[in-house]
């Protein structure tokens, strides 16, 4: 099964009006949005659906009111459209739609949707570093960071879900729908990638009561470190509270900045997550903060020596 990973998450929300200035302010790009909502995407096509809570063209909403409604998934061929179909078939309903796309429920009751991908391939640059010892990556005159630069979300990157059965979850989306798991943080859940993904993961699970079912956050790649701090910068002097971070995570490797939402849960950029193949080794560490982040950051407003009162030694 070719699947890549998730092209769109789907929510139903009561505050359509915050939910659009967030996502725009989280700079998301606003795609046949009406009244009753519609997509955001980041600069690849991936993104977040939102619809008014009520809105019947949503799926049915979780027991928990969490707003998540729909994760879509994304795959490579017609080819692993079929193979899915035919997988999951064997046990519960499978809705075949008009454009080949299925829709059925995993073992947790989250709303899945399956689809030839709506990627765009990104032709873009990333992020250029200078260190001694090794050939400079930017030339002479060429800036690293400067007032105006870029920094939008370039796709869509993971999703982590609290769920109450770990065991029974993973055994879905490893045995039925192919996913590997990269690691584990033991007490908590394992992250998982899909077989067309190289990323270290497109899923998390976190062990947690039914009442809590749903989403805990999602994230979106940015372009490397600099393009994360200076989107989180810009994101925080708008008034948007932060959750965690900045830092840069252990497992993943991945750098992190999240923040609290009127969807629910919480965003997350993120950048520089590592690769992985069939070869790598899955590892466990306690859950806690030594294994969840290598180091953690506090953002503050600008600071000089000798600025003010802060300033003085």
């Amino acid at each position: 099964m070719r699947i890549i990973g998730p092209d769109y998450l789907v929510f139903g929300a009561e505050d359509l009006k915050g939910c659009r200035q967030f996502l725009e302010d989280f700079g998301l790009h606003p795609v046949d949005v009406d009244d009753t909502g519609g997509l955001f995407e980041a600069l690849d096509g991936t993104g977040v659906i939102i619809r008014h809570r009520d809105d019947p063209r949503l799926p049915p909403p979780l027991p928990t009111r969490n707003m998540l409604r729909q994760q879509i998934f994304g795959v490579e061929d017609v080819a692993s459209l079929d193979e899915i179909e035919a997988e999951i078939s064997k046990d519960r309903r499978v809705n075949r739609l008009l454009d080949g796309g299925l829709e059925f429920q995993d073992d947790m009751g989250f709303e899945l949707r399956f689809q030839l991908t709506k990627r765009r391939k990104l032709d873009m640059p990333a992020e250029k570093i200078n260190a001694p010892g090794a050939p400079a990556q930017r030339g002479p005159n060429e800036l690293g960071v400067w007032d105006e630069m870029p920094a939008k979300p370039r796709s869509l990157s993971h999703i982590v879900l609290f769920v109450p059965d770990i065991p029974k979850v993973v055994d879905f989306y490893t045995k039925r729908l192919g996913f590997v798991i990269t690691d584990v943080l033991q007490n908590a859940g394992p992250f998982l990638r899909p077989r067309a993904n190289d990323d270290h993961h497109t899923h998390f699970f976190i062990r947690t009561p039914d009442y809590m079912k749903g989403c805990e956050h999602l994230a979106f790649h940015m372009g490397g470190p600099t393009e994360l701090m200076v989107a989180g910068d810009r994101f925080t002097r708008k008034g948007y509270q932060s959750f965690w971070g900045p830092g840069r995570h252990k497992f993943g490797s991945n750098w992190f900045w999240y923040f609290n939402s009127p969807l629910g849960c919480h965003f997350e950029y993120d950048a520089d997550m590592d690769k992985h193949d069939d070869s790598w080794v899955a590892r466990e560490a306690p859950n806690g903060p030594e294994a969840s982040q290598m180091f953690l950051l506090q953002w503050r407003e600008k600071w000089a020596p000798g600025g003010g009162p802060e300033g003085k030694p």
